[in-house]
């Protein structure tokens, strides 16, 4: 039997204090324009005042400009050595995909107990702190669409059938054998790093032949046993617009992945195939007005907090009893 979608909500859990060793995690590559992605996400959880810091692993052709665009922002950068992963003899699904086998050293970060991982083309439009209490033993992360043309050359696509709606075409037994295990967007991971965990994962991933996906093919079959699903909110592929409309409530949407083609927020022209429609303008002009909110830049947004705090403070100030018996604040030392 296939695991059930876990629901995780606010209220299930209680709030945390931000002495538990717990981060947000992403990963940068190369020289281009995706840095502007990651200070968009860094200011998306700034904005619904997550309790946690974001960590960015970077290769090391990632330029210092933009890592101290990054650390200006308040992100914790750190370098890392990318993974070169056998060579693929069929290619994959795209080719900058080669790349991302390096995501497999956020296992090594063990200075943390827990983190979520998020794509840099990612923004968090509600806090989704609670996360982090979900219980530990697994990896957390959403169900893929298999309706997409990158997936044309498998089974799923031929057939129609994917996992978001799996009551729309049943899944042909008697051609294809069992049905597939579920299969997770890797754009949005909660999880524990471990040691034992990351050498395992780089010694798997040195006998195990590259397929399309690339390091999501492989940490679904990695963590096909300890997997569990959670609600489609907190990892929101746009396709799922198109896809899957009657599934779609935009309201209770709390992470939206720009992954589909031409949907990045910082290049959008709004040309390529789907993204003339409203919603997707919508949700591009949502990334840009926290992108642009300067109150959210973090030596802002630091004074800002600093100057809320001051007054409640003040208020709790410790009072003294005077000689008539009325009480009068402490003075303050000079």
């Amino acid at each position: 039997m296939a695991p059930t979608e876990i629901n995780v909500g606010k209220a299930d859990v209680a709030v945390v204090p931000n002495s538990k060793k717990r981060a947000y995690i992403t990963f940068l590559a190369g020289n281009l324009d995706y840095w502007m992605g990651v200070v968009g996400l860094a200011k998306g959880l700034r904005k619904v005042n997550s309790a946690y810091p974001l960590v960015v692993a970077t290769l090391p052709d990632v330029p210092e400009e933009h890592r101290q665009i990054l650390v200006a922002q308040g992100c914790i950068v750190r370098e890392i050595e990318p993974i070169y992963p056998p060579e693929n003899q069929e290619g994959y699904a795209m080719a900058y995909y080669v790349i991302n086998y390096s995501k497999l050293r956020i296992w090594e970060f063990v200075e943390y107990e827990k983190m979520i991982y998020l794509d840099g083309d990612i923004q968090v439009y509600s806090n989704i702190d609670h996360l982090f209490d979900t219980p530990f033993g697994f990896l957390y992360a959403v169900k893929d669409c298999f309706c997409e043309e990158s997936w044309s050359k498998t089974p799923q696509y031929k057939i129609g059938y994917c996992q978001q709606c799996p009551e729309k075409v049943t899944w042909p037994v008697e051609t294809y054998g069992p049905p597939p295990p579920l299969y997770f967007n890797a754009g949005m991971l909660v999880f524990e790093p471990h040691l034992d965990t990351y050498e395992d994962l780089i010694r798997t991933v040195q006998v195990t032949t590259p397929t399309s996906f690339a390091e999501q093919d492989f940490l679904n079959m990695y963590f096909r046993d300890t997997y569990k699903p959670i609600s489609p909110t907190y990892n929101f592929v746009l396709a799922m617009l198109w896809r899957h409309p009657e599934c779609i409530d935009l309201d209770q949407i709390n992470v939206v992945h720009y992954c589909a083609k031409g949907s990045k927020p910082w290049r959008y022209t709004g040309e390529e195939e789907n993204m003339d429609r409203e919603d997707i303008k919508m949700l591009v002009k949502k990334w840009w007005e926290v992108y642009e909110d300067s109150s959210l830049d973090y030596k802002n947004f630091v004074k800002i907090e600093s100057d809320k705090v001051t007054p409640i403070i003040a208020s709790l100030a410790p009072k003294e009893v005077s000689g008539d018996g009325f009480t009068s604040l402490a003075p303050s030392a000079a």
